[in-house]
């Protein structure tokens, strides 16, 4: 019985391996395409409290009424935009959803001008929209011929509904536009 279990116990050492490795080439691969501009970061807000979605009755346009950055939420969008600036990532336009832990998490990078782009709102909140949301964010991705990254700071829903892959908080998901208006991850990047 020992045997088994110690064979079990490799297998499974074996795969978190593999699986750390395959995380270090995503990510480099990631930077390979920040540094060579010319691909859009997804970016879900960093830390923001107290599930999924807004409280009842939130609303855009206060922020008192909405889930909101915490004080690790804050620190992290500072050091992740610290971060992409001590790697010369050229940020050529940056949007954001409107809601507020995705404006201030944008405006925390101190990556540039901020502007809201209401087709990355959030897809959990205004599912009644979220078909033309999504078909929205395609085509700013899509349309983008920029030198350098457009970085959208957006939620994770919205980011699962484009690429497939559900991003902690404040992870970037580069991607690329593909043939026939498919979004193609390139990589993922925690900046832990």
């Amino acid at each position: 019985m020992d045997r088994i279990r110690c064979a079990i116990f490799t297998i499974l050492l074996g795969l978190c391996t593999a699986a750390d490795i395959a995380s270090a080439d995503e990510a480099e691969t990631a930077w390979t395409a920040l540094r060579a501009g010319r691909h859009v970061a997804l970016m879900r807000h960093t830390d923001a409290p107290g599930g999924v979605g807004d409280p009842p009755g939130f609303r855009l346009d206060d922020c008192a009424t909405q889930r909101n950055l915490s004080a690790k939420g804050r620190a992290d969008a500072a050091r992740i935009g610290a971060r992409l600036r001590s790697e010369l990532i050229a940020v050529e336009r940056i949007v954001s959803s409107q809601w507020c832990r995705c404006m201030d998490t944008a405006t925390l990078l101190e990556l540039g001008p901020v502007e809201t782009e209401p087709t990355f709102g959030n897809v959990v909140v205004l599912r009644e929209q979220a078909t033309s949301l999504i078909a929205g964010a395609r085509a700013v991705i899509d349309k983008w011929a920029g030198s350098g990254i457009l970085l959208v700071v957006t939620h994770g829903a919205n980011i699962r509904a484009l690429t497939g892959i559900a991003p902690a908080s404040g992870e970037i998901v580069v991607v690329r536009s593909g043939s026939g208006g498919n979004i193609e991850p390139v990589g993922r990047l925690t900046l832990d």
